[in-house]
């Protein structure tokens, strides 16, 4: 598996490399990415802004908002976040089946050697938990032959960032309802960023034969007509949500 290490990597660019390395690539990777350089909003494929997010307020304070190429939920991350990415060959691990539950078991299971010995680590409806709060959240794309699983870690977080998320309609039986604040946690109150990462390149090699490389000698064959799925919204797409979903909310009131 090669292992790529950057930080502060913008994750609208992250999740271009992402998708291409699974679409183009036959190799296996870990992408770890120490951070990114500005608070972002990121939907799955098929979320819905003004369901997902406080739109008035983004608009307002300028938050981008991403669409990425896999499902699951609605993440807000900084220079606070840390992310981590396996794109892999489904014949790299022949015991684990190409769907999302096999997977997320996998990596659950690695994960359990990271943090043996740190807090009260489990795999909870899809989320990692420490106890039963959440600090990761992952999202997944299988394809033909390759799948990739990535998470969004809370090593840390603004309190005022999570005002720009709704609760979500459909949410974890453990949540029980939790507003946001009540529901995460910091990782940074059970290990430290390096000593993190150095655990998951470490677990990885009882498994992979890892290979470390720069994000600067990544080489794609040129043939390849890659066009990624993932993109920004464009402000006028934020704003016709905005004006809907007022309008909806003036009509419910009559």
């Amino acid at each position: 598996m090669n292992v790529v290490r950057v930080k502060g990597v913008p994750i609208l660019q992250q999740l271009h490399l992402e998708e291409r390395l699974l679409r183009t690539s036959s190799q296996n990777w870990c992408i770890v990415n120490d951070g990114t350089n500005e608070p972002t909003i990121v939907m799955g494929i098929s979320g819905k802004p003004a369901e997902l997010v406080e739109i008035g307020s983004v608009l307002k304070d300028k938050i981008p908002v991403i669409k990425r190429f896999t499902g699951g939920g609605t993440v807000i991350v900084d220079h606070q976040t840390v992310f981590i990415t396996f794109i892999c060959n489904t014949d790299a691990l022949p015991s684990v089946q190409p769907y999302p539950r096999p997977i997320m078991s996998w990596s659950g299971q690695l994960y359990s050697k990271v943090f043996q010995g740190v807090g009260d680590f489990s795999l909870r409806e899809n989320d990692y938990v420490f106890d039963n709060r959440k600090f990761g959240g992952n999202a997944q794309s299988i394809t033909k032959g390759r799948w990739v699983h990535h998470t969004s870690f809370l090593w840390d977080y603004e309190m005022e960032n999570m005002a720009y998320l709704k609760l979500p309609k459909r949410a974890p039986d453990y949540r029980q309802a939790r507003d946001h604040l009540d529901f995460i946690c910091r990782m940074k109150d059970y290990i430290s960023r390096q000593e993190f990462i150095n655990r998951t390149i470490s677990a990885l090699g009882s498994q992979f034969s890892v290979t470390s490389m720069e994000l600067e000698s990544l080489e794609y064959p040129n043939d390849t007509k890659f066009a990624p799925s993932t993109r920004l919204l464009r402000k006028q797409e934020l704003e016709e949500c905005f004006e809907s979903e007022s309008g909806n909310d003036i009509l419910q009131s009559l």
